[in-house]
């Protein structure tokens, strides 16, 4: 077992004090994933539909057709989502980071705009919003070249945090290789950031979620309301506020937590966190270089 290749340990009962800026208790990290453009579709060369987060749980990928429900499903993302969880994070002049689909922000150069002029940090979140695991290394290394030229021609700056969600078993190897990322979220390992050594250049992994994720809304164990979603939210940040020195990650979807009756419920928990002067809202990038400072690599300077 000296050659198995997954930490089950981590940080164990003694995690590294996390020391956030201002004392800060914890640390709690937005995430917008805009996807909607790049996902699978015969418009975009795919053999089949999209299947995957959307209102039809359940649905089925349909072989060389549109399906034009999932289509508008996606576009209201686009639509109007996104403008919805915009003014919400900017009338409250809040940080966020969005996990941004290449294919996708080239087909909206408005809500790329919007993103800019928030100051959001806006990371590379691949090419397409399609699932790599069985998908040839060469094509994966190839769309990931892609996303990181398309996404430095469109937001003027090349990507410092990679999360493509749908991985494959390469995909860690591919993004240490050719990356040069600040962080990789690929990770849902932990509560706090932590360097994966798998490779000759060491990773700094800052985690994400599943569980604190609008997600949930289109899963068959999943949220069916606004409440609940605000009620787990709160939950997991007030335990992790009891700990202290832990990070808190939430994930949100245009086309998902976008709609009216879930967008609520963000709106909520923005004001809930926000009213702790002792909770740190900050982008990803934010955290991984305060990580980088105070728990840089082994080896490195």
């Amino acid at each position: 077992m000296t050659d198995y290749p997954r930490d089950m340990h981590g940080y164990g009962q003694e995690p590294p004090a996390a020391d956030w800026p201002a004392g800060a208790r914890t640390a709690v990290q937005f995430v917008v994933n805009y996807e909607e453009g790049g996902e699978n579709c015969v418009l975009h060369g795919d053999a089949a539909s999209e299947a995957f987060l959307s209102e039809i749980v359940g649905a089925q990928a349909l072989q060389g057709q549109r399906h034009m429900n999932m289509e508008s499903i996606y576009e209201y993302g686009s639509r109007a989502g996104f403008w919805r969880l915009h003014r919400l994070f900017t009338e409250r002049k809040l940080p966020l980071t969005v996990f941004a689909v290449a294919m996708a922000l080239q087909r909206n150069p408005a809500v790329v705009a919007a993103m800019l002029n928030a100051g959001w940090e806006i990371a590379s979140h691949g090419y397409r919003w399609v699932d790599y695991q069985s998908v040839d290394e060469a094509i994966e290394r190839e769309h990931f070249r892609q996303a990181m030229a398309l996404h430095a021609e469109i937001t003027g700056q090349r990507s410092k945090g990679w999360y493509l969600g749908r991985c494959s078993p390469q995909s860690h190897r591919i993004a240490a290789q050719e990356g040069d990322f600040s962080y990789n979220a690929d990770s849902y390992a932990d509560d706090l950031p932590y360097w994966d050594y798998s490779f000759a250049t060491p990773q700094l992994m800052v985690p994400y979620t599943l569980d604190a994720n609008d997600m949930r809304f289109a899963t068959a164990q999943g949220f069916n309301s606004g409440r609940q979603f605000f009620d787990y939210l709160k939950d997991s940040f007030d335990m992790l506020h009891r700990e202290g020195g832990r990070m808190m990650s939430v994930g949100l979807h245009c086309r998902l937590a976008g709609r009216p009756g879930r967008a609520a419920a963000v709106a909520e928990f923005l004001d809930y966190v926000a009213g702790h002067d002792d909770a740190w809202i900050a982008t990803r990038l934010d955290i991984a270089n305060h990580w980088r400072q105070r728990h840089p690599a082994k080896g490195l300077a």
